[in-house]
């Protein structure tokens, strides 16, 4: 029962710990049909990624561990926007910033925002969601929207 009581201690001590850095670095509110969300200023990832990694820790094993895992869905990405371009979906100005975003991932850059669990990450929608956030908020932010 002590050890119990230590490890209860130790894990509410961690969640002390990450909560004041996460808020002392200022955090940001975002919103999607289960409510709203706190999210850190520094991050790209949005709030989908964010309830993954409450609710999906299955290996503790995060996607950004497996660079070529993370470049891939990038490539993906880049793809789909290509194509929806292609088709007069979206605008040409659109596509040259998730162009740019995509290829920044690509050359390793962002690494650490892909933060869902690799097995979660096969499943599908959380990974994908994590890329969708990341990639969004980096174009946004080279286009000089945020």
């Amino acid at each position: 029962m002590k050890n119990v009581k230590h490890q209860y201690f130790a894990l509410v001590l961690i969640f002390l710990i990450n909560a004041t850095y996460i808020f002392a670095q200022g955090t940001r509110t975002e919103r999607d049909l289960l409510g709203e969300k706190q999210i850190p200023n520094s991050a790209y990832y949005g709030v989908q990624t964010a309830r993954a990694l409450e609710n999906f820790q299955v290996s503790g094993i995060p996607t950004k561990f497996y660079p070529d895992y993370v470049k891939a869905y990038a490539m993906v990405k880049m793809a789909a926007a290509r194509a929806n371009a292609d088709v007069g979906r979206m605008s040409k100005e659109k596509l040259a910033l998730i162009e740019k975003a995509c290829q920044a991932i690509i050359d390793g850059k962002y690494q650490d925002q892909f933060l869902v669990d690799l097995y979660n990450g096969g499943a599908g929608t959380s990974a994908n969601m994590n890329a969708n956030e990341v990639i969004a908020n980096v174009a946004l932010e080279m286009g000089g929207h945020m």
